[in-house]
């Protein structure tokens, strides 16, 4: 998963590809291997498995290591300079930032919530993911527009602020911080989902203890994950994707099917409900989160006016594409049966044990569970630094959030912080997970979708307003284009689920209270939420 605003902008610091990965979906959960009875028979039933599923990994990196991306190609960092605003290089041109999208997002990206997405859409999930691209891709327009005119790499709650009213503004921040914290909740209780399939000797709640635990203690250490090798996970999650679509075309190929079997992915007449497509679709936007963060290069990027935009638009496209093939040859497979109890975080897993047996779930499985840990330790940092820098403006209490820890130059209290709400919250949510609709994963994704949308609709808006003030007032296409995209994204924000939009109401409310307090009823100077940049 990843955040969709402020993310750093420095491209080359080691851990900020890293904390980029905001948007990665998916982790899976009950496999069907059974308890043993002590670890010693567990690791041996599973040894095997492990062993080969890290074989087919590591030959994937042999075989994208030829065409690996060249790392000088795609980032320039800025010479330390005793200035203090260094200016920076404008390397990268539109392949760039498109590759870069793609990392950020991740190729696996619709994988983890395939399960949830189909029961609410009555098995229509390619129809849920194609819907969503269309309203991402208005609002990817309306990204670029605002970044052409906020070339400093600016954010939602920016564009909001500058472009309509301050308050307004700070409410779109405040959606974003919420998204910040559940970020990492939604990572642990991933990264538990999928490690009890390897190991099912432990419940959930020792798994999201150690999870968060080792989230924690990494960021601590300052071990960071460098920009290479977050490019070698992604292309080894092409590998796992292209092996997943051979196996479901050796299982389609040369049998006899019912007539409709190929287009009923896209419409089953007596399972299609447009209230059920559209609560599928507030789910399948979590595929496109984070490729707003393309616009966050402005300042690196070679003709920003032209290739902002355009990257952005391409990348919500390919996204779409990928996305709409994969869960294609899923439906293939599984059709628009209904998934139960825990089933529903594993379907993809469960479906590619269908289509290639058990090696493909177990390859599938690790490779969410280690798109996961990326995401989780990159979330949690990203977090605890956002948490910072309103410390360090006063918008918290500075002695604690604005504290940095001397040796390695970290948010240390922050990074506590973060780990204990992603334990706790992750913890609650499985808890009620009765009472709630769903667990963890699911009800964590959807509050997150609900900041999303906040910030999607408030971008619209303000590149609506931005072009009623500007000189060509009578292009009607720039109208209709934020507008539309509004209105979608707004549409499909309502169909969240009913536990997501009273969560998201309590926390948007608390925002303003907050406010409220901190201003003197928003007479005094508002809060911001830019994150740092590194070394900051």
């Amino acid at each position: 998963m990843r955040s969709i605003d402020s993310i750093p902008r420095l491209w080359g610091s080691e851990h900020s590809l890293l904390e980029r990965f905001s948007n990665s979906c998916g982790v899976v959960r009950s496999c069907k291997v059974p308890l043993c009875a002590n670890w010693r028979t567990a690791i041996a039933a599973t040894k095997t498995q492990i062993k080969m599923v890290w074989k087919i990994w590591r030959w994937g990196f042999c075989w994208v290591g030829q065409a690996a991306f060249k790392r000088d190609s795609l980032m320039a960092l800025p010479e330390t300079s005793p200035t203090p605003q260094p200016s920076l290089h404008r390397t990268l041109g539109l392949w760039n930032l498109i590759i870069i999208g793609m990392v950020i997002i991740q190729p696996t990206a619709p994988m983890g919530i395939y399960g949830v997405i189909s029961n609410k859409a009555h098995g229509h999930v390619v129809t849920a993911i194609l819907i969503a691209m269309v309203a991402m891709l208005f609002t990817a327009i309306s990204y670029g527009r605002m970044a052409r005119s906020y070339p400093s790499a600016g954010s939602a709650y920016t564009y909001v602020g500058q472009e309509m009213h301050s308050a307004l503004g700070y409410l779109v921040g405040w959606g974003m911080v919420m998204d910040y914290l559940i970020n990492p909740l939604i990572c642990t209780a991933f990264c538990a989902q999928a490690a009890m399939n390897i190991l099912p000797g432990l419940s959930f709640y020792a798994w999201i203890i150690f999870f968060a635990a080792f989230f924690t203690w990494t960021n601590l250490r300052g071990i960071k994950a460098s920009a290479r090798m977050n490019e070698a996970l992604c292309a080894g999650m092409v590998v796992v994707v292209a092996l997943f679509l051979a196996a479901v075309v050796r299982a389609v190929w040369g049998v006899q099917h019912d007539p409709g079997y190929f287009t009923h992915p896209f419409y089953e007449a007596a399972n299609f409900h447009a209230s059920s497509i559209f609560a599928g679709t507030s789910v399948a936007v979590l595929t496109y989160i984070g490729f707003d963060a393309v616009s966050t290069f402005s300042e690196e990027v070679e003709n920003p006016r032209r290739n902002i935009m355009l990257a952005t638009v391409l990348v919500c496209l390919i996204t779409g594409v990928l996305s709409g093939l994969e869960v294609y040859a899923a439906q293939l497979i599984w059709g628009s049966k209904e998934f139960k109890g825990d089933d529903v975080v594993s379907a993809f897993a469960i479906i590619s044990r269908q289509a290639g047996g058990a090696w493909l779930f177990q390859v599938v499985n690790f490779t969410l569970l280690i798109a996961n840990m990326g995401s989780g330790m990159g979330s949690q940092l990203a977090a605890g630094r956002l948490l910072y820098g309103m410390g360090r403006g006063n918008a918290l209490p500075k002695k604690f959030f604005g504290a940095i820890e001397p040796k390695r130059r970290i948010p240390r209290n922050n990074i506590i912080a973060v780990g204990g709400f992603a334990l706790v919250g992750a913890g609650l949510l499985q808890f009620f997970a009765d009472k709630l609709g769903g667990g963890a994963y699911e009800i964590g994704a959807e509050c997150l979708n609900f900041g999303a949308f906040v910030a999607f609709m408030g971008v619209n808006a303000a590149a609506f307003v931005h072009h009623l003030r500007s000189d060509k007032r009578g292009n009607i296409g720039a109208y209709i284009v934020p507008a539309l995209g509004f209105l979608i994204c707004g549409f499909i924000w309502v169909h969240l689920s009913h536990p997501a939009l009273v969560l998201g109401a309590v926390w948007m409310a608390a925002g303003i209270a907050y406010g409220a307090v901190r201003t003197r009823g928003f007479r005094s100077e508002l809060v911001t939420f830019e994150v740092p940049a590194d070394g900051a």
